[in-house]
């Protein structure tokens, strides 16, 4: 017998017949495979994933307004620029083995753990770390969500990462760090689903370039109109395209 879970419809399924997506998540695709083929990321990945996770996170936190300057004595007193760092340990090395491993299981954890490494140092009540607000409906939408993240969707990689992290950064779940959440969610789906599974993209630097296209954007993804969902996703591909040309750059620079 079907489960229910596979008979029912793929609440993805249309989005790669909305113009512009298909043509936008191939270019994103082929992008990140030459960063994955480019000889200095066949042995040496793991240098270019780090370098690449820490222009990830200060070019996130920078979305948020933060600083990016990184003080000589390590002391890092912009506490977005904190989290968005420790938000990038997370997904670097090991660790990122360890997160995708709950991430593909039982991504709602993943999610509250983002939120509490990346807003420790910024909401006042240590309880609310890793709480979803009680606001109507969020719950809902982050089950939704999970159920995507988890096998509930055939859609494309690119398409599923620029829903995931319109979702977490138009819902706000927390009311603090979501745009670090969401975007370090993003990443972490690009991984899961093996569009980027070194971890090599720089997604963040075509975001942080283009910041007021970027919330014009996500503000159209809110609206839920197919125009404006189209217009995230496309500019969501586009940032992943770009991510992987600034992946081969880094790889240049450590190969030469």
């Amino acid at each position: 017998m079907t489960s229910s879970r596979h008979s029912a419809p793929d609440p993805l399924a249309r989005l790669a017949e909305l113009p512009g997506v298909s043509d936008a998540a191939d270019r994103a695709r082929a992008a990140l495979e030459e960063a994955h083929r480019h000889k200095a990321n066949r042995r040496g990945w793991q240098t270019s994933a780090t370098e690449a996770s820490l222009r990830a996170a200060r070019n996130s936190a920078a979305l948020d307004g933060a600083s990016t300057e990184l003080p000589e004595d390590g002391d890092i007193s912009d506490p977005l620029l904190a989290g968005a760092l420790r938000v990038s340990a997370m997904l670097d090395g090991d660790a990122l083995t360890n997160t995708l491993g709950t991430w593909e299981r039982a991504p709602l954890q993943v999610i509250a753990r983002l939120h509490t490494v990346a807003a420790a140092g910024i909401v006042d009540d240590p309880d609310e770390l890793g709480r979803p607000r009680t606001v109507p409906g969020i719950s809902e939408r982050l089950d939704a969500l999970a159920e995507l993240a988890t096998g509930g969707t055939s859609a494309a990689a690119p398409l599923l990462a620029a829903v995931v992290h319109g979702e977490l950064l138009t819902l706000r779940p927390f009311g603090t760090a979501d745009g670090i959440v969401a975007r370090a969610a993003s990443r972490l789906t690009c991984t899961a689903t093996g569009l980027d599974p070194h971890n090599l993209g720089v997604p963040e630097t075509y975001w942080l370039k283009r910041r007021n296209a970027y919330l014009q954007a996500a503000e159209g993804y809110a609206a839920g109109t197919a125009e404006g969902v189209a217009g995230w996703i496309i500019t969501c591909c586009a940032a992943l395209e770009t991510g992987g040309h600034e992946a081969v750059k880094i790889a240049d620079a450590h190969s030469g």
